[in-house]
């Protein structure tokens, strides 16, 4: 199989959107967080206390998800640059790195998807319990 340059640009838009994807994540786990922040001072501690685990956990894994992203667009870079210095091989080498980071990063994303779901069940749970009346 011969790769020409065009083959890992192949890649560009699809390890972009995926960044941008993992970049919304992080911007909205960030205000999930702020918002715990500022439920602390309220009648909320079990539940700040079952969400900083998964919540640390998941801003691991989208950092996890984003430097593989990335590191798949270098690599697929790289790979461009030699095929067209006139290194097959190479470039095939690198270009099957990249696929093998961005493979890697879909993967974290499903597991860091299925911590988020844990999450909102958390969430459900505390919207189920019984509201406290005031009634004496």
């Amino acid at each position: 199989m011969q790769l020409t340059v065009t083959t890992p640009s192949l890649l560009f838009p699809a390890i972009s959107l995926l960044l941008l994807a993992y970049t919304n994540r992080f911007v909205t786990l960030t205000r999930v967080i702020r918002d715990l922040a500022r439920m602390k001072d309220e009648d909320n501690g079990d539940l700040i206390r079952r969400q900083i685990h998964s919540l640390r956990l998941r801003v691991q894994l989208i950092r996890g998800m984003q430097s593989l992203g990335v590191l798949s667009f270098v690599l697929c870079t790289m790979s461009m640059l030699i095929i067209f210095f006139g290194i097959p091989h190479l470039g095939e080498g690198l270009f099957g790195l990249a696929l093998l980071m961005l493979m890697g990063s879909l993967l974290v994303s499903l597991y860091e998807v299925h911590i988020s779901t844990r999450a909102i069940n958390f969430e459900i749970e505390r919207l189920e319990r019984p509201v406290a009346s005031n009634s004496v």
